[in-house]
């Protein structure tokens, strides 16, 4: 990212420590600055007499304080509130809040604003909806209609600005340079902090909502086109959108597009909720409640029947799956569901339903260590159709309930970006990966996928539940071009190969000359690294590097096993271009010791130290690269005891680093090396509340680096300026976390 926020890593707003007050300080002041604002016009923490209400038998008046006011002469122009990271500003209290400031006889402000950092939100006191809503480290490209409305120069006249959705961030760089963008960094996973995502519907597999968000915000610009050809539970296209993208989602399940079409279809909030308050009433009054009633739906209202379940499920066919009282409350609560006449209604509530009959069915297994409602069926955490030994008996109407505020949360969380005026920006295709040809030739700017991985999850055959309730039909042809091994097709591991690999071939046609794939790899067979790699490059790919993203906790065994079993998964990164480069396998003409001393040290050079487990990652993505992962397993099945004979390691963080008398052995980059050093220094001393001159730092780093080549002193300056600030008397201390560039990573 360039621009006002250039020098900044938003990784930082993940720290506990990153709180309101920092929101204020690194973030808003610099955008108020930017926009021109000085600090005469900037007042910072007003106190208002609140005008309707006041206290004690003394009636006090109460005071309300907003974080910011911007001043225009002698008149307030907006107003804006700052939130921590982890709040939410899209609805709720904070919006009230700020609302009642901006309406405040002392304000009468012309707009009011929240930003927690990560987001801003913008409002006029007398429209409902928001009239700018974008995430900060897209502000660039949000920069002129932000500056249009709150810059000191739009206040004159009365000057007033109408509300577009399809401009908002639609300031694409005309001579931006694709290939020029870094990989990633392993990103901080916030699995639950998305609405949008979080307790909708379950799905098999799920991406990380904001590690997909960070790729696509990074890969694209706003208005470009984004393809996931396995689409599954939709995250790619619906970050897409919300990051003022377009989309297309394809996947040959049913149950994906049907998942993404309900989620995103626009609908009215009050009047979705009026709907499912009537079905409720009519459902809580007719329900069955006995084996009579049972009976009687059952005769009554359709429900699946029939049909044969995969091999290896504890029952045959799938009305086997539910007692008689969940088939009659699921049948009869689908029927009154269909009763509503609005679509995109009737599609809300079914998705609600769907993800109810997750909950009611005997393959539910309730969790042992929270509440009845917190655990997940058969098909969801076993991969195969497993009867509870003790099955959970949930009530349908708590159950559709919460699933119904789960879908209404979504419906408010994404309404600002998705909506009538951008639906058409998302295209949902029923489709296979392997056949892209409604897709013109070189038109797509990014594609980001997860597919799937030979015989761990059969797609389909699991998703016979829910496309049976829904009505949703899957054909042999369906089977047929499904890429899995195995399944009920008995499908070879050559059948699979094939179809990934003709999914490749489509993926490169349709992709943009200059433009980035990020293909997500979860496989242990290596065998499968080396289709990916070969059919990408065969294709005319060039690979640009694979980044190791965790999921979360490493498992015990990963641990055991650090190089056959992946903690998290990794994410390959290729580029389409001209004249594509190739990846050469190392000849190993020198010792495999020398390349895991080597890919160590730069790891720890890299992050200034690394845990046991980014060290194993990042040679295994060596491994891999070079061919040589066979022989790493062979002779470094416990890694433990060449570190701590070549390393330092701290118990208190975990990280193993460069011996404190030692230096690098091996040829890692100048300006890196230049880095850690400056940093490990520069901590030490600050430690003991010292900070040393530029002489004194040049004189002690440059010992250090006499096994490579010694950098002049005007490189040691200008790597000395990224990473601390001068102090006076020509001394220098570390910035603070989140100050410092991340150039040198990025080479």
């Amino acid at each position: 990212m360039s621009g006002i926020f250039s020098d900044f890593d938003f990784n930082t707003l993940n720290s506990p420590d990153f709180k309101e007050d920092s929101v204020r300080e690194v973030i808003i002041l610099p955008i108020l600055y930017k926009l021109g604002f000085d600090n005469s016009q900037i007042i910072r923490s007003k106190s208002l007499r609140h005008p309707f209400v006041k206290i004690g038998s003394k009636k006090r008046n109460i005071t309300v304080i907003p974080d910011y006011l911007l001043k225009i002469g002698n008149n307030y122009a907006w107003v804006l509130d700052a939130k921590s990271p982890s709040e939410d500003i899209k609805s709720g209290d904070h919006i009230e809040q700020i609302y009642s400031y901006s309406i405040h006889p002392e304000i009468r402000a012309k707009f009011f604003a929240l930003c927690n950092g990560r987001e801003f939100i913008l409002f006029r006191p007398e429209e409902e909806k928001p009239i700018l809503y974008f995430n900060i480290q897209e502000i660039d490209n949000y920069w002129d209609v932000f500056s249009s409305f709150l810059s000191p120069d739009s206040f004159h006249g009365g000057k007033k600005y109408d509300y577009n959705p399809q401009r908002q961030g639609q300031n694409k760089t005309v001579d931006y340079d694709y290939l020029k963008l870094p990989l990633l960094d392993e990103i901080p996973v916030r699995k639950r902090a998305a609405k949008r995502h979080f307790g909708v519907h379950g799905y098999f597999t799920k991406q990380s909502w904001n590690v997909v968000h960070e790729y696509i915000r990074t890969y694209t610009q706003p208005g470009d086109l984004v393809l996931d050809p396995f689409s599954g539970s939709g995250i790619t296209v619906i970050e897409s959108l919300m990051l003022d993208r377009k989309a297309i989602h394809v996947d040959l399940n049913p149950l994906s597009g049907f998942i993404v079409e309900a989620l995103t279809s626009p609908v009215n909030i009050s009047e979705l909720n009026d709907s499912f308050q009537k079905i409720i009433t009519e459902f809580e009054k007719k329900a069955p409640k006995n084996e009579h009633q049972y009976t009687k739906i059952l005769n009554k209202y359709p429900f699946p029947k029939g049909l044969q379940l995969p091999k290896g499920s504890d029952v045959e066919t799938i009305e086997q799956l539910f007692c008689r009282q969940q088939l009659a409350e699921l049948a009869y609560l689908k029927h009154l569901i269909l009763q509503e006449k609005n679509k995109n209604i009737r599609k809300s509530l079914l998705l609600a339903f769907s993800s109810t009959v997750n909950k009611i069915n005997l393959t539910y297994h309730h969790s042992t260590y929270a509440g009845p409602n917190a655990g997940n069926s058969g098909p969801m955490m076993y991969y195969r159709y497993r009867i509870a030994s003790n099955p959970t008996s949930l009530d349908i109407v708590y159950t559709f309930t919460k699933k119904v505020n789960a879908v209404l949360n979504a419906k408010k969380d994404i309404e600002f970006k998705i909506n009538e005026n951008t639906i058409n920006n998302l295209q949902i295709i029923n489709g296979s990966a392997t056949d892209l040809s409604f897709i013109k030739t070189s038109s797509i700017d990014y594609i980001y996928t997860d597919p799937p991985y030979g015989k761990k999850i059969p797609y389909l055959d699991l998703s016979i539940m829910w496309n049976a309730w829904l009505d949703l039909k899957v054909t042999d042809e369906d089977y047929r071009l499904e890429a899995i091994e195995g399944g009920e097709q008995n499908k070879t591991k050559q059948e699979y190969n094939q179809l990934i690999t003709k999914s490749i071939e489509e993926m490169y046609r349709v992709l943009k000359y200059d433009r980035w794939m990020s293909f997500v790899f979860a496989h242990k067979d290596p065998e499968f690294w080396h289709l990916i790699i070969d059919t990408a490059e065969r294709c005319g790919f060039e690979y640009a590097g694979a980044v190791a993203q965790k999921n979360g906790q490493t498992s015990f065994k990963k641990r055991q096993h650090p190089f056959t079993v992946l903690s998290g998964q990794l994410i390959i990164n290729f580029k389409k271009v001209n004249r594509p480069k190739y990846i050469l396998k190392a000849a190993l003409g020198i010792d495999i010791g020398e390349i895991v001393l080597q890919t160590i040290e730069g790891i720890i050079a890299k992050n200034h130290g690394a845990t046991l487990e980014q060290i194993n990652d990042e040679l295994i993505i060596k491994g891999l690269e070079l061919g040589f992962l066979d022989l790493l397993k062979k002779e470094y099945s416990d890694l433990t005891p060449f570190l701590l004979d070549n390393f330092d390691y701290s118990e208190k963080t975990e990280l193993f680093t460069i011996k404190i008398t030692g230096r690098f052995k091996t040829q890692i980059d100048v300006k890196l090396r230049v880095k850690y050093y400056i940093i490990s220094y520069l901590r030490r001393l600050e430690r003991e509340n010292k900070s040393p001159t530029f002489d004194e730092i040049v004189l002690h780093i440059l010992p250090l680096l006499k096994n490579g080549i010694t950098p002049e002193e005007q490189t040691i300056l200008n790597v000395l300026e990224n990473e601390a600030e001068h102090i006076g008397n020509n001394r220098w201390k570390l910035k603070i976390q989140g100050q410092q560039t991340m150039e040198f990573f990025q080479d």
